[in-house]
């Protein structure tokens, strides 16, 4: 079974749905395999978890 993860900010309900539907369109269309083989999992991290070049996004985006 094919398994997507998706790592990003907040989303609300329908992105979620909108991300979920296009990821497995479209890995269906590359792919070749049926999308009811396809597992989404979105995982959503708060700005304050993840930091790029020793800066939290959190302070980053605050400027």
């Amino acid at each position: 079974m094919p398994f997507i993860q998706f790592d990003g900010g907040q989303m609300t309900r329908e992105q979620k749905m909108e991300l979920a539907k296009r990821l497995t369109d479209v890995s269906h269309e590359v792919l070749g395999i049926p999308k009811e083989a396809f597992s989404v999992l979105i995982r959503e991290n708060s700005m304050d978890n993840i930091a790029s070049g020793g800066q939290l996004l959190s302070e980053r985006h605050k400027k």
